[in-house]
């Protein structure tokens, strides 16, 4: 696995692209395009990957990511053994696909805003009927018909960019990798990614990059701008915020099923990370049933 650039490739009669894809589950590919990429996931969940952030992802929530920035998405393992099929619905363009000026007119203002904005990553969590229903009306050669869909779905975003969505990183700096770490990285990601769940050795991290264990530790504090024993707990955490939203197991449970073996260690990462404790995430969650409603950065 590699992190790669992927080329927005449109047919011969099309200035953007729409892809459907229905998979066993999203596999482990860390990618960047040089336009625009609007994702509806219609049936998965799992762990999504966004510059140099790690979060949960669950059916009918809709992504947004600007050029250059490095995403993927990872089915996680009880969707994979339940035998779900992955299914989303992605829109792609460039910013010049109807013309070099064609969002510096008044009429699109807002949606040149909206392009800013998802250079950091943008998540909308309650899409609703609006929203999501033009991206399932999206025909083979109707181009005009989803020319339009495609503009009703940017309105849509616009309206919503000001509640309901979550800015995913909060520095473009730290979400761009030289070309020449992508592979290295990827692989290491993609360790942690399949073992999070029990011991991660970071001697086998620095082998994957061929270096030794302090020349490792070096290099990835550079690259991500955070350590890697802080990457793995936030790989973790993330996994334990989608557990702690069921009933099924308790705290200490959680704790060992996301490679913690200490809970008073889990607790305390966990207060790091999101501000309260585990008992606490989970009595907000039960109380409020709903992500926090407000524009904000992860970091």
């Amino acid at each position: 696995m590699k992190v790669s650039y992927r080329h927005i490739s449109t047919s011969e009669d099309a200035s953007f692209a729409i892809k459907e894809y229905c998979q066993p589950q999203f596999t482990n590919t860390f990618h960047f395009h040089h336009g625009y990429e609007v994702i509806l996931i219609v049936k998965s969940s799992g762990q999504v990957y966004v510059g140099n952030k790690v979060m949960n992802y669950n059916e009918g929530e809709i992504f947004m990511f600007g050029p250059g920035l490095v995403h993927c998405f990872s089915s996680d393992n009880l969707s994979t053994s339940q035998g779900e099929v992955a299914h989303a619905i992605v829109v792609q363009f460039t910013a010049d696909f109807m013309g070099k000026d064609f969002f510096e007119t008044l009429e699109l203002r807002k949606v040149k805003e909206l392009l800013q904005q998802s250079v950091y990553g943008l998540k909308f969590s309650n899409a609703g009927s609006a929203l999501s229903t033009p991206f399932f009306q999206f025909q083979p050669n109707q181009q005009m018909k989803n020319f339009i869909l495609l503009l009703q779905i940017l309105e849509e975003l616009c309206l919503r960019s000001k509640e309901g969505t979550l800015l995913l990183t909060g520095d473009i700096r730290k979400t761009r990798y030289r070309e020449s770490d992508a592979e290295k990285l990827a692989s290491i990601f993609n360790y942690v990614f399949e073992n999070y769940h029990q011991d991660v050795d970071i001697r086998s991290a620095a082998s994957l990059a061929c270096m030794s264990e302090a020349a490792f530790c070096r290099y990835f504090k550079r690259s991500t701008h955070k350590t890697f024993s802080q990457f793995v707990n936030e790989i973790r955490i993330s996994h334990a915020r989608k557990l702690l939203i069921g009933k099924e197991s308790n705290i200490t449970d959680i704790c060992y099923a996301c490679g913690f073996d200490n809970v008073s260690y889990f607790n305390r990462q966990f207060k790091i990370h999101q501000g309260i404790s585990p008992r606490e995430y989970r009595k907000v969650f039960i109380e409020s049933n709903a992500n926090t409603p407000m524009l904000r950065a992860t970091d």
